[in-house]
């Protein structure tokens, strides 16, 4: 997908658009800006608005014997345990297939022999300007070896694509980013199968 096909502007939607007067950091983070943006709509009105300003991001659906291939691991914000696909943050010079393969097989261990983006969103775009590209992983080899960061810690564990989608929204199962993975993943393999 390139950008022009992506949440761009058509004509006649001048009155919904904002123009951006002024921006600046007002809080840096390693992986993450917090941006205030100073706004005028098509009406003059003005406000200040924060965003927040990251790399894009890369997710497989890593699909191995009718099951996705998947890692549980702790997550700071919820302060739990969920289980999500792999991904994490598109290098600068990665292809999101790249850059899909590349999570997948730091985080569990399989190397994928076949790749297809899916799809692609963003976060929240009332905040974030970032996308997420969702990469299908298949014809999977285990290396039996993972490579995460030093502060990444995480469980491989194969789940029946069924289970996945019928335990979606419950319990360990709460990342919206699974949500996104299933429907694109849904959406998909009736093209290709």
């Amino acid at each position: 997908m390139s950008d022009e096909n992506f949440a761009h502007k058509k004509d006649g939607d001048e009155a919904l658009c904002w123009k951006t007067l002024s921006s600046r950091v007002i809080l840096h983070h390693r992986v993450m800006d917090f941006v205030e943006k100073e706004e005028q709509a098509a009406d003059g009105l003005t406000g200040k608005y924060v965003a927040i300003s990251t790399r894009n991001w890369v997710i497989a659906i890593p699909v191995h014997d009718g099951k996705f291939v998947m890692v549980r691991q702790w997550r700071h914000g919820l302060d739990g345990i969920t289980v999500e696909f792999p991904g994490g943050v598109q290098e600068s010079d990665e292809t999101p297939e790249d850059g899909a393969a590349r999570e997948l097989l730091e985080e569990t261990g399989y190397r994928a022999g076949r790749v297809t983006v899916l799809g692609r969103c963003n976060p929240n775009p009332a905040i974030y300007g970032n996308t997420i590209t969702f990469v299908l992983a298949e014809e999977l080899t285990p290396t039996n070896e993972l490579h995460t960061d030093e502060d990444e810690f995480v469980e491989p564990v194969e789940i029946l694509v069924e289970e996945v989608i019928e335990r979606f929204g419950n319990g360990e199962y709460c990342n919206a980013f699974v949500g996104t993975g299933i429907a694109l993943y849904l959406k998909n393999i009736g093209v290709r199968g």
